[in-house]
């Protein structure tokens, strides 16, 4: 795990310290890796979001066996990277 030093403002270092005062994070570092998957996780519904609406204003089109094969494939690639991460 690779360590990575930050600067605060004194009110956003008293707000984090309060957010483990309280018990519900353990240290600063579990709370910024909760802040940082809970960007990521909003990027990709935003991202998915957008695909989806590309893909409604698009063309229509048959999906055949070897599109839906490569769709499992490209997600299972996500899946195991995203855990990879973890």
């Amino acid at each position: 795990m690779q360590s990575m030093n930050i600067s605060l403002p004194d009110p956003l270092k008293q707000f984090v310290d309060g957010q483990i005062a309280q018990g519900r994070y353990s240290s600063v570092s579990e709370y910024v890796r909760e802040l940082i998957r809970a960007d990521e996780k909003r990027k990709a519904e935003a991202e998915l979001e957008a695909k989806l609406l590309e893909g409604l204003s698009g063309v229509e089109s048959e999906m055949t066996a070897a599109d839906w094969r490569e769709i499992r494939k490209e997600a299972l690639a996500k899946l195991a990277a995203r855990k990879a991460m973890r």
